[in-house]
């Protein structure tokens, strides 16, 4: 799933730390880095710094109710 337009990366990261399964950011060049990850977390900061939002990215839920949980996020947290 395509997830736009993230300016609160904080409450982005709770939602991702909330899943039970994994949850990958998939990279331009289709490499999948695991969002409870630390460093893909500081990659994602970083990006967010120089650009004041990430404008979207791809993301894989392996867990249903993960996908659910993300989509809420999505509706709802703007």
């Amino acid at each position: 799933m395509k997830v736009m337009n993230i300016d609160d990366t904080e409450k982005f990261f709770e939602v991702v730390n909330q899943c039970k399964g994994t949850v990958e950011l998939v990279t331009k060049e289709g490499d999948r880095l695991n969002l409870k990850s630390q460093l893909t977390k500081y990659v994602a900061i970083t990006k967010l710094f120089a650009d004041n939002v990430i404008p979207e990215m791809e993301i894989v839920a392996h867990e249903p109710e993960d996908v659910n949980r993300l989509l809420d996020y999505m509706v709802n947290a703007k």
